[in-house]
């Protein structure tokens, strides 16, 4: 179609959050001052029969629409742009490699207020500080308030005050505290001050001596400050990475630059929140879910405009603008919760690299037990290896050993030798904390006498059970065959389905030990704002005899006392049918031994296994995480897997079964069509977990050993898969680079 030339008429060309693959053309509102519009602002469009809100991506003197089809636009929101033209660019680069409608990225750059047309401004948070008397009155007074004596305490640092925002982040309890604190005259509600003051102190702390190892961390970054490139700290549990993260932010700040720091879960914010508030006098904001959508609008709105030094939080933080970005901070760059899974399923990770790219900063990336990925990426030479390998202060590593539960007996999970451990550890007056690997995924048979698992012989990969059709089914290939009765190795054994739920097991731990306070903690649990905080205050305050917890307990949290730790289910990682799954069994186990004594107390890390002679623990167990991840890497490369290989994931569900299995067929078809050798495609097979909230759920897998190839084959593909009769009667999706194949 020709392009239409529209004289001296601009055409807007403007993003909404529709699920099209499109720009908008508009021309220009009437009465207003069009010509100050730049790409960036937000406009409120007329858009099928009302008005939606949309971006201004570019401005063209031509459309492939003739003017007089062309709506004009209602009003521009926005006198200036609120993301630069770098910011846009990362938008464009995201919505191209993930495949994604360019209105809808965009939209998730910005919080819900802006998306809706809410006007740009900051919101004056009321904040709590000290009175003349807080400041001097003797804190002993307080002794039988405690809570009250904490707030003070806290309060007491020098210029601190508590924000709304930051209260959020505190357990629930605390507003009656503060209100008795007002009511005391100690502190006193003031309105925060949102200025761009640069504090003739950027701390309040001096930093602490480093180790020689932390030192050349620090020096490697600084050095960089100014140009993009990639680092990799890789620092034991307790080797001081914080600290480091603190150095190199100081540096960043003496040069007047602002810092982004994401961390995988909301749990994780309080603590590293206290600890750079203790150390930093600049501003600092916080923006995550649990937090009001003003306050997250507000907490934007200060990085972008530049009156905030210093920024914390999750994954969708990644896309606030900064006006004078200087570092970019990944903390836990292993963890899967920086992969979006729904809507845009962005890499947090990647896309952050991305972004240090297009502002010339470096990335920092954390962790103590690295992604095979960024483990891949130190070989190729595109990241820098920084390592930490020692426990700051006295705390030793803790002892792992495997217990071999093969024809033991076991109940809901807990075998008698466990059993015994558990009560020798209770009796010293310690805790203990078990973990369950709920989200390994792997509902495939395992003989209790002798280990065998059921493997499809085409793949190498293991058969899930469908109990209602009584199958065993893979997939990969989709092969099929009837489910067993008895274990065709040792012909004796009991065959069980793998995986434990923390619930039955808490109801098993309540009978055996009905004299001790067990807490269980996962999402269910902790869902209710607040409780999460409380029970950790429990188990710090040795209230708590037995934990019990799954992957939300694996990081960051300090328990002093639990000097046992045990993996229920070692085996449910070790025989998944997602081929992620080993490394995110070794990652979890390293990480949960990271919670086993971490003071003068030695810990010990028992897994519970049917298959103690299996290389990766055996690996993991008598070399460590570093020596597993490359065999992990060597096992990778054989079977042409990611890293080595780029994979995308294209899921479909519908009320039926038949309906997302022929659009997968019929795209399946299509991009058989496509001609070009390279692309392998595997399906389309039934989801490992079948069916969920009453839909049947179907996918088709996409490889290629060519990221480009792999990609331009879905740039090919994306347009005809909207075209296909049958996507509108299926819900759909793609993911790329996808970190759960179920």
């Amino acid at each position: 179609m020709h392009k239409l030339h529209h004289g001296n008429a601009q055409v807007f060309r403007v993003a909404i959050s529709v699920p099209v693959f499109r720009l908008f053309d508009y021309l220009p509102p009437e009465n207003s001052r069009a010509e100050f519009a730049r790409p960036g602002v937000r406009l409120e469009v007329p858009f099928g029969k009302g008005n939606k809100i949309g971006f201004l991506v570019e401005i063209s003197e031509s459309s492939e629409l003739d003017s007089s089809q062309l709506k004009r636009i209602v009003r521009i929101l926005d006198d200036r742009p609120l993301i630069s033209a770098k910011d846009l660019k990362l938008l464009h680069w995201a919505s191209a490699y993930y495949h994604h409608p360019l209105g809808d990225v965009i939209s998730t750059a910005f919080p819900a207020g802006l998306r809706q047309g809410k006007p740009a401004t900051v919101q004056t948070e009321k904040c709590y500080t000290l009175t003349a008397l807080g400041k001097t009155i003797a804190i002993d007074l307080l002794n039988r308030s405690p809570k009250q004596k904490s707030v003070l305490e806290k309060l007491r640092y020098p210029d601190v005050s508590l924000s709304a925002s930051e209260r959020a982040t505190w357990c629930k309890s605390v507003r009656p505290v503060l209100k008795q604190l007002i009511d005391k005259q100690l502190i006193q509600i003031e309105s925060a001050i949102n200025a761009t003051i640069q504090p003739s102190t950027l701390i309040k702390q001096a930093a602490l001596p480093g180790n020689s190892q932390q030192q050349a961390a620090i020096n490697a970054v600084c050095a960089s400050l100014g140009r993009f490139d990639v680092f990799l700290l890789e620092g034991v549990t307790g080797s001081g990475k914080t600290e480091v993260y603190m150095q190199i932010i100081h540096a960043v700040l003496k040069r007047g630059q602002q810092v982004l720091v994401l961390l995988p879960e909301i749990t994780l914010t309080p603590q590293l929140e206290e600890r750079f508030r203790q150390r930093f006098a600049v501003n600092l904001t916080v923006s995550h879910s649990k937090l009001t959508d003003m306050q997250r609008q507000s907490a934007w709105l200060v990085m972008q405009q530049g009156t905030c030094s210093i920024m914390l939080g999750t994954r969708s933080t990644l896309f606030t603008p900064l006006k004078n970005p200087g570092l970019i901070i990944l903390d836990e760059e292993h963890d899967a919760s920086f992969k979006q899974q729904e809507g845009f399923r962005f890499s947090a990770r990647d896309v952050a690299v991305m972004r240090g790219k297009l502002l010339s900063i470096p990335v920092l990336l954390g962790s103590a037990t690295p992604s095979l990925e960024s483990l891949y990426n130190i070989e190729n030479k595109r990241y820098r290896l920084l390592q930490l390998p020692e426990r700051a202060g006295r705390a030793l590593a803790p002892t792992l050993q495997l217990l071999d539960i093969r024809n033991k007996r076991m109940q809901e999970g807990l075998s008698e030798p466990l059993i015994i451990e558990i009560q020798r550890t209770l009796a010293k007056q310690e805790q203990v904390l078990l973990f369950l690997n709920r989200r390994g995924f792997a509902p495939t048979l395992i003989c209790h006498g002798c280990g065998w698992t059921a493997r499809c012989q085409r793949c190498d990969a293991n058969l899930v059970i469908h109990y209602d059709e009584n199958l065993l089914r893979c997939h990969h290939c989709g092969r099929e065959q009837r489910m067993l009765n008895q274990c065709p190795a040792c012909k004796t054994g009991a065959l069980t389905p793998l995986g434990l739920g923390t619930e039955r097991v808490e109801k098993m731990l309540a009978e055996f030990f009905a004299d001790k306070v067990i807490v269980r903690l996962d999402r269910d649990s902790t869902q209710r704002k607040g409780t999460l905080e409380n029970f950790l205050e429990q188990i710090n305050q040795g209230q708590v005899d037995i934990i019990l917890g799954t992957q939300m307990l694996a990081k960051g949290h300090h328990f002093p006392n639990v000097t046992l730790v045990v993996i229920l289910d070692a085996d449910s990682g070790l025989f998944s049918i997602d081929f992620h799954a080993s490394e995110k069994l070794a990652q979890l186990i390293v990480q949960v031994s990271g919670r086993a004594g971490r003071a003068e107390k030695p810990g010990r890390v028992i897994l519970q296994t049917r298959r103690p002679e299996h290389p990766l623990l055996t690996t993991l167990i008598t070399q460590g995480y570093k020596q597993f991840a490359k065999q992990a890497l060597a096992e990778r490369k054989e079977a042409n897997l990611p890293p080595f290989s780029y994979q995308a994931l294209l899921r479909a569900q519908a009320v039926d079964a038949e309906t997302p299995q022929w659009f997968l067929h019929a795209i399946s078809q299509l991009a058989r069509e496509y001609c070009r050798p390279g692309t392998q495609i595997l399906g389309p097979v039934s989801a490992p977990m079948a069916r969920r909230a009453g839909l049947y759920r179907f996918q088709l897998l996409f490889q290629n050993t060519k990221r480009q190839e792999l990609h331009a084959l879905l740039d090919w593909l994306m347009p005809k898969i909207e075209q296909l009769k049958q996507s509108r009667k299926v819900r759909w999706s793609l993911d790329v680079d996808p970190v759960d194949l179920y």
